[in-house]
């Protein structure tokens, strides 16, 4: 019997993937039942752990929301009979793995439940990695994949990708192949390749404004029309870009370090970081004016004055040359 608790997917589907292929070697796939327990009381899941196999020698159980776990109360339409399951937890059978996947940050561990699963299963934390164990992620992952990422690369993935593991292995499969064994992923190919996201394209939209490079703007602009990312939301994120470095200019100021500025901020590290390294191109007064401009951007476009597309790109060009 096994527990898998946490929020991070990543973890959790790999767990899942190993299971299979190392408990349903011979057995088919009629042998794998997956239950949704905000739906289905636990005591049918036990019965179904309770009934032999007719094809193969395991069955495979995962029984997923396990409200019972979770430290906050949800109402359901039936009850689960809990001392069925802890009859069952004592004296399990041999056939048939049952899987608990509680997609919740912490478990209530003041709950028997908890306690005796604690107690008599093989528990799994599956919760997000931590900011700075990123690129030793990324270094793994590449490892296995046998390639090698440069360093000025990592800053493409975490402005991009920031902590999401299966976005991360997605790229890097995808570089593996246009590298090829033994490649080498370089900032360029990096930037080339990886799919963009809004926030990692408002990050490079401010260093266009920061480089006074309106052709660059405009094409970042054009990839990101592509994604349907409306100009209002582009706006918004612009604005809390250069409001970060704003702050982050004040802060500094202020003698605070990047640390304490993360939870002044409550915001990702990554953008503390690079705010950190821009503030220093802006005086007060040209953020202020920055601000003049994407208000009346914003206000331009709400009030149907011209084509929001035709605001965004005059406003790209108002800040480039500011």
């Amino acid at each position: 019997m096994l527990l898998l608790y946490g929020t991070e997917s990543y973890f959790i589907q790999n767990i899942q993937d190993k299971l299979f292929a190392n408990l349903m070697k011979h057995s088919g796939d009629e042998n794998i039942s997956t239950y949704d327990l905000e739906e289905t009381p636990i005591q049918e899941v036990v019965a179904d752990a309770e009934t032999y196999p007719f094809f193969g020698e395991k069955k495979l159980i995962y029984a997923m929301n396990p409200t019972f776990l979770s430290t906050k109360h949800k109402k359901l339409p039936f009850e689960h009979d809990l001392t069925r399951l802890e009859q069952y937890i004592s004296n399990p059978v041999d056939y048939s793995v049952i899987v608990f996947i509680a997609p919740y940050e912490k478990l209530d561990n003041r709950k028997k439940i908890t306690k005796t699963l604690n107690k008599q299963a093989v528990v799994a934390e599956c919760n997000p990695i931590k900011d700075y164990e990123v690129q030793k992620w990324i270094k793994t992952l590449a490892t296995d994949l046998h390639i090698t990422i440069e360093p000025d690369a990592y800053r493409v993935f975490e402005a991009e990708l920031i902590v999401n593991l299966h976005l991360i292995q997605n790229e890097l499969r995808k570089l593996a192949l246009y590298v090829g064994k033994n490649g080498v992923v370089t900032k360029s190919i990096a930037e080339e390749l990886i799919s963009s996201t809004a926030n990692g394209s408002a990050l490079k939209l401010v260093d266009t404004v920061i480089d006074r490079n309106l052709h660059r703007a405009i094409t970042i602009y054009k990839d990101l029309e592509k994604m349907n990312e409306e100009p209002i939301a582009l706006i918004a994120l612009l604005a809390f870009q250069f409001r970060i470095i704003f702050q982050v200019k004040l802060l500094k100021e202020q003698g605070y370090t990047q640390f304490q500025m993360r939870n002044q901020l409550s915001a990702h590290p990554y953008v503390i970081k690079i705010a950190y390294e821009r503030e220093g191109r802006f005086t007060a007064n040209q953020l202020e004016e920055i601000f003049d401009a994407l208000t009346n951007a914003d206000a331009a476009i709400k009030q149907g004055k011209m084509s929001k597309e035709l605001v965004f790109e005059l406003l790209l060009y108002k800040l480039i040359n500011r």
